[in-house]
């Protein structure tokens, strides 16, 4: 961690009587902040202006801001953010308007977050961006050049909300707007023609629940956020299409698993268990698809036990339970078996039963692939006709 120390000025002469105290903290970041990133003109789309992104999680709000930089804490926060009038500027955080800054070069942008957020969830974004409406509540936003590609691309938006609403509960974030960031951006882009984003739209969805809503306390815990949004996005997109769209989801998910124990890592590797122990460690270093495919195989696994119905029933109680808060694994598993014990009794016993929880939660490792397997001769037989054809490079099935 990285230690702040303030010091407060007393006045003994000055009685105060109040329950509250503001301290103003005056700060800069520096060309070493590790929360954001700067792209020359030459690394966007539009080639002519620059752009600025942020990137917090895990660990790297503390490079942008003080704060306390720990999922478990969370806060509201609001923000005026000074830019060149040529720029938009967006974070996570209502709009709440924007005018000239003295009559110069500079408008002045005004945001604020009124659900508390932890702070991995600050995020800022200046550039030569433009929106295109989805819904009455959802947008795209990107560079001029890709608008009509992400617009296209993010058609479904809409019914993906509404879907997770049907699974979670009421959308309690007012709007729900994507960002699609320039093509140098690290971590994905759109060079396939086809609605290929249609997955990561639905797991980002679905964090609005699972992660932002309620939060993992500690990133030992991160199974939390990533293992439940990935249960609920391949369930918001059986909604969308079908159970068969589900089942390979989980097929893949399984195969990337087992990469990351067998390959990445190894299978004795601590790093693999579900909840890693992370003293000294950076959550960075840590990162891998376990917590996502290990943790929705575990909540999949719960499912098959105590039937579908109910695992719903407790995962919108989860979310109703938990909402705006932070938890750890022990609590989880807890509020589990407590909400089984008064609505499925017979499911509670056949957890109690078949659930070895030191096998799921703290050993490495990857478990024997436990999906429906209904559907694989139809798969296998479709990519080998693909293959027969030329549509597909030889590989892995």
């Amino acid at each position: 961690f990285t230690p702040i120390t303030v010091a407060l000025i007393y006045n003994k002469n000055q009685q105060c009587h109040c329950s509250v105290v503001r301290v103003q903290v005056n700060y800069s970041t520096s060309p070493q902040c590790s929360a954001l990133q700067w792209l020359a003109p030459e690394q966007t789309s539009g080639k002519h202006l620059p752009y600025l992104f942020s990137q917090c999680q895990a660990i790297h709000a503390r490079s942008l801001l003080p704060c306390q930089d720990s999922p478990g804490v969370k806060a509201t926060y609001s923000a005026v953010v000074r830019a060149d009038s040529r720029l938009e500027v967006l974070m996570s955080a209502a709009r709440m308007g924007s005018e000239p800054d003295n009559e110069s070069a500079y408008r002045l942008h005004r945001f604020r977050q009124s659900v508390p957020i932890p702070s991995y969830l600050i995020a800022l974004v200046s550039g030569h961006l433009v929106s295109r409406p989805l819904s009455d509540r959802c947008a795209v936003w990107s560079e001029p050049e890709m608008i009509d590609d992400s617009h296209w691309e993010f058609q479904e938006t809409e019914d993906m909300l509404q879907a997770g609403e049907s699974l979670c509960g009421p959308y309690r974030w007012g709007r729900y707007d994507l960002l699609v960031l320039p093509p140098s951006f690290p971590y994905g882009g759109m060079e396939n023609p086809y609605r290929s984003l249609a997955s990561v739209v639905a797991h980002e969805i679905a964090h609005s629940w699972t992660g932002n809503l309620v939060t993992n306390a500690t990133w030992e815990d991160f199974w939390l956020n990533e293992g439940h949004t990935v249960y609920v996005e391949r369930l918001v997109c059986e909604k969308l299409y079908g159970s068969p769209d589900r089942h390979l989801a989980m097929l893949e998910g399984w195969h990337a698993l087992r990469d990351a124990v067998l390959v990445a890592r190894k299978p004795d590797d601590p790093l693999t268990c579900l909840v890693p122990k992370l003293d000294g460690v950076d959550p960075d270093d840590a990162f891998s698809s376990v917590p996502y495919e290990k943790g929705s195989s575990l909540l999949y696994y719960i499912e098959t036990l105590v039937g579908k119905d109910a695992m719903l029933g407790w995962l919108r109680a989860y979310v109703d339970e938990f909402a705006g808060q932070a938890l750890n694994t022990e609590q989880w598993r807890s509020f589990l078996l407590d909400f089984m014990a008064k609505k499925s009794p017979e499911g509670l016993a056949k957890i109690q039963a078949n659930v070895d929880w030191g096998l799921g939660l703290t050993s490495p490792g990857c478990r024997p692939c436990q999906f429906p397997m209904v559907w694989t001769a139809v798969w296998l037989t479709l990519v080998l006709s693909w293959r027969r054809i030329g549509l597909m490079m030889p590989g892995r099935i």
